[in-house]
């Protein structure tokens, strides 16, 4: 659900084929290069 909703608000860009949302690669890695937690 999560995806979904960084989807929809469009923190996450993909592309709709048929009823299904598809995340490039690239893009993914983008997003949680820019999103993740600093590690202690």
């Amino acid at each position: 659900m999560t995806v979904y909703r960084l989807i929809h608000s469009g923190d996450l860009p993909a592309v709709r084929i048929g009823r299904s949302f598809r995340v490039a690669t690239t893009d993914l890695n983008t997003f949680l290069e820019a999103n993740a937690a600093p590690m202690s």
